[in-house]
């Protein structure tokens, strides 16, 4: 099988994306996304891309797989932390390198521009993905995570 093309995604990705990231949030979460709310946050990567980036696999022309990475300053290295979030790889196309070679783009793309490292989350109980991260060399860190929901300001 060939690997997968990776490039930058477009708003021409947004079916996909939008799609994807539902489907993500139902498999690892059980949570239903408000369609309006998540297109609205995926559009706000494309308006400003200081946010992130999408990247899109792609086997023979078709989408296979997507993830979006964000930016995390740390003080303590003078560095930027590339933050892989979104992930999804269409079924089909699950075990078959899609992860790998939009993580190489995502390492590859890192480095050039300077980043201190990589940093993603995991589901406490997808071993498969964790098996994934440290194949490719990440370790599990030492921090737990937490978050506070905010109401909306008007």
């Amino acid at each position: 099988m060939l690997p997968p093309l990776i490039r930058p995604a477009s708003l021409d990705d947004l079916p996909n994306l939008l799609a994807w990231n539902a489907a993500m949030a139902w498999e690892t979460e059980h949570k239903r996304l408000d369609p309006a709310v998540l297109e609205r946050g995926i559009r706000a990567v494309f308006e400003r891309p200081q946010r992130g980036l999408y990247l899109m696999a792609e086997r023979e022309g078709v989408a296979v797989g997507s993830l979006l990475v964000t930016y995390e300053w740390s003080d303590w290295r003078c560095g930027d932390f590339w933050w892989i979030q979104s992930v999804y790889v269409s079924p089909e196309a699950r075990r078959s390198g899609v992860f790998r070679a939009l993580y190489a783009e995502v390492e590859r793309r890192a480095t050039a521009a300077g980043a201190v490292g990589l940093r993603l989350y995991v589901e406490t109980e997808n071993r498969r993905a964790q098996e994934t991260y440290a194949d490719l060399g990440m370790q599990r860190c030492h921090y737990w995570m937490y978050e506070a929901a905010l109401a909306p300001s008007s």
